[in-house]
């Protein structure tokens, strides 16, 4: 019988089970930031260190995160500017297979130059010279490279060279640099012509620019008048740009009826009195008002005398000016007296209107800033409201006072500057859509027409020119909404047929005013384009005109060539101004005109101003052919020349003494090169 009790049992396997691991670190080691193994129900550093392991499984994650109505309406914007641009296929935008979100409208802007973002402007540069053109007006003019010629050798002021030469046109700013101070008593007029121009500036033109308070400036000027050599350096100042502004409202016949001298030679003697005034009142350093006022009156008029160029770095310096006597705070909120808080105002405005126009004119962004000024509006009050040393604020009224032009004026420009959203560094008139800008536009309208235009009286000649530019501005808001949209390239064949009624109407609104019996004193004024849109309008017309023959109807078209025929007889600089604007829309007048002309068949004679300009592109063209053969026998002497002097003798010896051409090329490339964008 078998013992079991003495039988060994059989050797158990003692393989260590498996140890369990977590998908994720431990707390201690998270914290620590030291690498985990895991281990549960405690891992390897936790043993190690004695800490209390502990897992405890992170939160879910999120699920993708969705993508907004914003990044696909973005992102559709993108794909169609790649697309016209030919840098992607149609086709691989939908390889998705879903379909694409609608965009939004384009950004809106109101502005005259408007900018669409920093890629905008251009540097146009070469041979060693350079100039910034901003925003999309010089570009919108341009005729194509085969006008880009010379034309202009003898580019100069509104006065042509002969003029120039004869007002020994220098600046203020040459003249302050030379430090040269000069008396100027043989300078001041007698007394009674004194009187006379000062008459003519209350009447014609402070009017317009209420910069001054009238009855208190009367008395200076009649002590002025009186005595002359007691007058003091900032007085001297004004008395003399008040002199010459009347003198450039006055025709020639009134110059020798009224003064018994020519309007040229008068335009001259004070225009360089008025400059050696402002450089013996040291004006780059002055603090004073008043002499920043006479500054103003001086480059009001000055614009027609200057180049473009010239005169948007003279008002810069002007607003310079401004900054430093703090013209563009408001005196209220500085504590400074009643009368002087509102000389400041009136004057506040003028200075940044007249920058705003000189930097148009020279095709740069306006530099003043709305972001950095808090100046309240003039008040609507009259002059004998006001008086030095007043201790309390004069009561504003309701109705027209003295102040009508300039406030309607000042409405309307605030409207430009201040609504919507603002844009590069503070600059209003800026919308996300079309809808937007019209409600803004529909505010301002609301404002200006129930503050002013609906106190004027249409037989007033004032009253007739604040109803007129007031809604003039009003119709420029609307037609720049459209002008966005074609900049965009979002408007449709419907938004061009509505965008040419407001540019028509707003050449009616100037032909109304150029015609009209009451405007004479004002003409100074309405002469050069002072209604709001009107470059705009004839941009519009004549790219329209040539680039969009299938748009318009053929009445549309006869009625936009009739407006041009007025143009043209309203404005007579148009015709013989050598500034770089008019130059340039007389080119492409005459392309706008000859593309009509080919798509009527040749029918109809030539308006009498396509008659004008096609002679004066005739003689240009043969002087230019005359220059360029003296320039290829110059070249040919040069090089004989060069040949004399390499064989010993002296360059100095040669006949030869020309001035290389001095016009701006890239300027001109920048201007002419390209159309409708």
């Amino acid at each position: 019988m078998m013992n079991f009790s003495t039988i060994a049992p059989a050797p158990l396997d003692h393989k260590p089970l498996p140890q369990r691991t977590m998908g994720y670190s431990c707390q201690p080691c998270g914290r620590r930031k030291v690498k985990c193994d895991k281990a549960a129900p405690t891992c390897a550093a936790c043993r190690k260190t004695g800490a209390a392991c502990v897992y405890e499984a992170p939160p879910p994650r999120s699920g993708k995160r969705l993508v907004t109505r914003d990044v696909l309406d973005r992102l559709a914007r993108y794909e169609r500017l790649l697309k016209e641009h030919g840098l992607l296929d149609a086709a691989g935008a939908e390889a998705s297979g879903e379909p694409a979100a609608a965009p939004k409208d384009h950004p809106i802007s109101i502005h005259w130059n408007a900018s669409v973002g920093q890629e905008s402007g251009a540097v146009i540069a070469g041979k060693g010279r350079s100039r910034y053109v901003d925003g999309s007006f010089w570009r919108n003019i341009g005729v194509g490279e085969d006008q880009l010629a010379s034309d202009e050798e003898e580019e100069g002021g509104e006065l042509g060279v002969t003029q120039m030469r004869a007002l020994a046109v220098s600046d203020p700013l040459s003249d302050a640099l030379l430090g040269t101070r000069q008396a100027l008593g043989h300078y001041h007029p007698t007394e009674e012509a004194a009187m006379v121009m000062w008459q003519t500036y209350a009447e014609n033109i402070e009017p317009i620019t209420k910069m001054l308070h009238v009855p208190s400036t009367r008395i200076t000027m009649e002590q002025i008048a009186r005595d002359p050599q007691l007058a003091k350096p900032r007085d001297e100042c004004l008395a003399f740009s008040i002199y010459h502004f009347a003198v450039f409202s006055m025709t020639d016949e009134e110059c020798a009826e009224k003064l018994g001298q020519s309007r040229t030679e008068l335009l001259s003697s004070f225009h360089f009195a008025t400059r050696q005034a402002l450089v013996n009142a040291s004006f780059l350093r002055t603090t004073d008002v008043t002499v920043l006022q006479a500054l103003v009156l001086f480059l009001l008029p000055s614009r027609y005398t200057y180049d473009a160029h010239t005169h948007w770095i003279l008002t810069g310096a002007a607003v310079r000016i401004g900054q430093r006597i703090g013209l563009h705070r408001d005196g209220a909120k500085l504590g400074l007296a009643p009368f002087d808080t509102e000389l400041r105002r009136r004057l506040f405005y003028p200075l940044l209107s007249l920058d705003g126009i000189a930097s148009q004119m020279a095709g740069t962004a306006v530099t003043q800033l709305p972001e950095t000024w808090d100046v309240r509006q003039p008040l609507n009050i009259n002059d004998d409201q006001i008086w030095p040393g007043m201790m309390d604020a004069p009561v504003e009224q309701s109705g027209a006072t003295d102040m009508m032009f300039r406030l309607s004026r000042t409405c309307i420009g605030q409207a430009f500057a201040k609504t919507g959203k603002t844009h590069r560094g503070g600059v209003g008139g800026h919308f996300d859509e079309a809808a937007q800008a019209e409600q803004a536009i529909r505010e301002a309208e609301r404002d200006v027409e129930e503050k002013y235009l609906r106190y004027c009286d249409v037989v007033n000649p004032l009253h007739f020119l604040s109803m007129a530019l007031a809604r003039s501005g009003i119709l420029a808001m609307r037609l720049r909404v459209y002008l966005s949209k074609m900049r965009n390239k979002t408007a449709t064949n419907v938004d061009k047929r509505k965008t040419l009624p407001l540019a028509l109407r707003i050449l009616d609104t100037d032909h109304t005013v150029c015609t009209h019996a009451g405007m004479s004193k004002f003409r100074w004024h309405t002469q050069s384009f002072f209604l709001w849109g009107m470059w705009d309008a004839l941009t519009f017309v004549l790219n329209g005109l040539w680039k969009e023959p299938g748009v318009f109807s053929s009445a549309d078209v006869e009625s936009a060539w009739t407006r041009m025929v007025q143009v043209y007889q309203n404005h007579a600089e148009m015709l013989d101004s050598k500034q770089t604007i008019h130059v340039a829309f007389r080119k492409l007048t005459l392309v706008a005109w000859d593309a009509h002309h080919q798509c009527d068949g040749g029918q109809g004679a030539e308006p009498a101003f396509v008659v004008v300009l096609r002679a004066q592109q005739e003689r240009k063209r043969r002087r230019r052919a005359v220059q360029e053969a003296a320039m290829s026998t110059a070249d040919d002497v040069l090089d004989a020349d060069m040949l004399s002097w390499q064989s010993g003798a002296s360059l100095s010896e040669s006949p030869l003494d020309f001035n290389i051409d001095d016009a701006d090329w890239s300027f001109w490339d920048g201007l002419l090169h390209g159309g409708m964008q």
